[in-house]
């Protein structure tokens, strides 16, 4: 498992190489106005230093709806795909999340993932493929009032942006996509979810009608420790069929010069997946850069 694992983080890297700065100037730049003409709030350029705010920011990061402005790049390796299960999938989400204040009562949250992906023998004579996946841009509508519960809610968009069939989906979707959480003291508790069916795109593909389900609980340290247990459960309306990853994570914000970084690790194993789904156990590092947002 260990040579085709690092074999693929080979073929990645060189794929990431050539795409990695374009995707992220274009998700940051563009993706955001197409959809809204306000703009984002500046940075704090002269964010405080020191273990408080590092705490703080560790504990913001578990909530997915937080005024902070940030990039996550996280690597996924995947095993046991195809009805074979001789298959293996290593893919690479980017997922800028970029908050926009529209007006002195509500927020915007853009969050989009973009996946370069390289993967192989996912079906049988297959080979391997490499490139773009499909992407998925998520606004939620969020109250700045704080109070016991917080809560988002707006359109999610599937974008048919494969550059390989076996890549993507070749259709187009949309549909609604909701969050809601709570923090007190060091906990977060929440679920977030949504729910995607095709509209448009190739007539030989299969439409899409899944529902998308996050629960997670996160505790956080005063060190700026996390350590979380969460789900991102699939369920395919035309297969009838689940996709349920049972995962644990662990993570540490610590600071770059002045920069926040968080770095995360986090294990899952599939409590249930299709026969031509992924199986066993799943493997994520990820690396949030932060930029925390004026008050």
């Amino acid at each position: 498992m260990l040579n085709r694992f690092f074999r693929g983080a080979s073929c990645l890297s060189r794929l990431g190489s050539i795409l990695m700065a374009g995707l992220i100037i274009l998700t940051l730049c563009l993706c955001p106005a197409l959809f809204t003409g306000v703009q984002p709030a500046r940075a704090d350029s002269t964010s405080s230093e020191g273990q408080g705010s590092n705490t703080e920011i560790a504990k913001e990061l578990s909530n997915p709806i937080a005024d902070l402005v940030h990039l996550p790049i996280q690597m996924n390796y995947e095993q046991d795909i195809g009805p074979d299960d001789d298959g293996w999938r290593l893919q690479t989400n980017l997922q800028p999340v970029i908050p926009f204040h529209l007006t002195e009562d509500w927020n915007l949250i853009s969050r989009t993932i973009i996946p370069v992906t390289h993967q192989e023998d996912i079906l049988p004579g297959a080979g391997s493929q490499s490139g773009l996946g499909d992407t998925t841009l998520s606004l939620f509508f969020n109250p700045k009032k704080r109070g016991g519960i917080l809560w988002g809610a707006g359109p999610i968009m599937h974008l048919p942006t494969a550059t390989n069939s076996l890549l993507g989906t070749e259709k187009w979707g949309a549909g609604p996509s909701a969050i809601v959480l709570t923090q007190r003291g060091p906990w977060t508790v929440g679920s977030l979810g949504h729910h995607i069916w095709s509209f448009a795109g190739d007539r030989d593909r299969a439409n899409l009608s899944f529902t998308f389900l996050q629960p997670f609980a996160a505790y956080t340290w005063p060190n700026a420790w996390t350590a979380s247990v969460g789900s991102e459960s699939n369920y395919n309306w035309k297969t009838e069929k689940w996709s349920v990853p049972a995962n644990v994570a662990v993570s540490k914000v610590v600071r770059l010069g002045k920069l926040p970084v968080r770095f995360q690790a986090v294990v899952g194993y599939f409590v249930e997946s299709p026969d031509e789904g992924p199986e066993g156990f799943r493997f994520r590092f990820q690396v949030n850069l932060v930029l925390p947002r004026r008050r």
